[in-house]
């Protein structure tokens, strides 16, 4: 029997206190265990961004971890835009923006 996955990618912006708590690490921690492609990196606005990219339950699972975060997080609000997948793989911790 063959079936097709969805494959799917969801944009994150999450807000809190998400930065100095090892959201980052433990992100990409999840997202291995999960086997979702992606990336994620501090804001200098003290938010985190994230892109979470892969099959549709196992995003869905990283989506729902992100409204967690790690245990020192304190996650206030999570933006979260669907986009057209681009077929990453693996998963890494992108160096923060510099803006201005």
């Amino acid at each position: 029997m063959s079936y097709r996955r969805t494959m799917v990618r969801e944009h994150l912006v999450i807000s809190g206190r998400v930065q100095g708590v090892f959201f980052r690490d433990s992100c990409l921690r999840a997202a291995t265990r999960h086997g979702v492609a992606g990336w994620v990196r501090n804001l200098p606005d003290g938010r985190v961004e994230a892109v979470f990219e892969g099959d549709a339950d196992a995003v869905s699972r990283m989506v729902t971890w992100a409204h967690e975060g790690p245990r020192d997080a304190h996650v206030r609000h999570v933006e979260v835009r669907e986009e057209p997948p681009e077929g990453l793989t693996g998963f890494r911790i992108r160096s923060t923006p510099r803006f201005g």
